[in-house]
């Protein structure tokens, strides 16, 4: 199906539209229960999204990247993905993350300037949240390529917006797994701002998607509003690169609703005309939408939902917040599987210091 969304054609692969209607030919083999399901787990996310924002400007949470807005970018390909694969989130991904089986309190914790907030569960296939802007891709295509010649059935996913695509490290991950033909899957979320910098002055590619051509393999662009049309996208990746068909670029045309980070001021950037244009292609919103028709979404039902989400949320933030502060020596735990001599030397001299300080 991807390959009649020819990104040179400018053709974008559209599912479900803003109004709620569906292209029954091209709708996932999704049962009704699993869409209530992912439109419960987008609303969660919604609620998660606004409760970080919440304790940022109270001080509990340090500087947050909220996803309000891609909630459907998120949950559409995470659910996609196979048990075994893995995910390489950049700082936005906490809907992906969440999907992946990270534990909401981790999320939190790392928010709130916890390391061992990414320290993840043993089963939990994501790697640490990437903050330096596109350098991850090269992580997911160097997993990949390792699973390849070791036999593993297994993809990767890299997620990073569209300002990760200027840079260098995200070409020489393309170039690296078109040569290779890595299993991995380039998920770009292209809300439309790299931090204050439009997608217009970032590039004069027509489309994004389209620049994995260069690098020999497929690229599509996806209404990253469209939860159908990302999952079934991201679906047809992994299935491709399972079977050895090689990398695919996803470009996921979304917008974030919110700042790039509660450290910035988007009004200094863009207009309320702009923000406005976008509130009705809401991803929680269309799919809504999508339910009502079938009446399978209710007011009491929506009411229900939410309140279960605010439960489970304050429960995480409680979590989280009860956590003992980290003892010194942890700082040195988990740069390595093994502590290497130099950071065992490292760490005795600090906790010598900390003991002639009396501390």
């Amino acid at each position: 199906m991807i390959e009649k969304f020819d990104p040179l054609k400018g053709k974008m692969l559209r599912i479900l539209h803003p109004d709620g209607r569906c292209v029954e030919k091209l709708k996932p083999d999704l049962s009704d229960d699993t869409v209530q399901d992912l439109y419960g787990k987008m609303v969660f996310i919604r609620q998660t999204d606004e409760r970080a924002l919440s304790l940022q400007r109270q001080g509990r949470l340090g500087t947050y990247a909220p996803c309000q807005g891609q909630e459907a970018a998120q949950v559409g390909s995470a659910y996609a993905l196979g048990e075994n694969d893995w995910v390489f989130p950049s700082f936005r991904e906490t809907g992906a993350c969440y999907m992946r089986g990270v534990p909401l309190r981790d999320i939190y914790l790392y928010w709130m300037g916890d390391e061992r907030g990414q320290r993840f569960p043993e089963d939990v296939h994501v790697f640490p949240a990437s903050i330096p802007v596109g350098s991850h891709p090269l992580h997911a295509v160097g997993v990949a390529w390792a699973a390849k010649l070791r036999g593993q059935g297994i993809c990767t996913l890299a997620y990073f917006g569209d300002g990760g695509t200027s840079e260098g490290d995200f070409h020489e991950a393309m170039n690296f797994a078109g040569v290779f033909q890595t299993p991995t899957i380039f998920f770009c979320q292209n809300n439309q701002y790299a931090i204050s910098v439009p997608r217009k002055i970032q590039t004069a590619a027509k489309t994004l998607a389209q620049k994995a051509i260069a690098y020999g393999f497929g690229g599509v662009q996806v209404d990253g509003n469209d939860l159908f049309a990302v999952y079934a996208a991201t679906k047809e990746a992994r299935e491709k690169a399972l079977s050895g068909g090689g990398p695919t670029m996803i470009e996921a045309v979304t917008y974030r609703f919110g700042p790039h980070t509660t450290a910035d001021d988007p009004t200094k950037y863009r207009d309320d005309e702009e923000l406005e244009e976008w509130r009705p292609l809401d991803p929680l919103l269309r799919l809504q939408k999508y339910l009502q028709g079938k009446k399978l979404w209710s007011e009491d039902w929506e009411a229900h939902i939410k309140e279960e989400a605010e439960k489970s949320i304050s429960q995480a933030v409680q979590e989280a917040e009860g956590i003992p502060e980290p003892q010194p020596e942890e700082f040195f735990h988990y740069a390595f599987a093994e502590m290497t001599p130099t950071l065992q030397e490292q760490m005795g001299d600090f906790l010598a210091f900390l003991k002639e300080k009396g501390e």
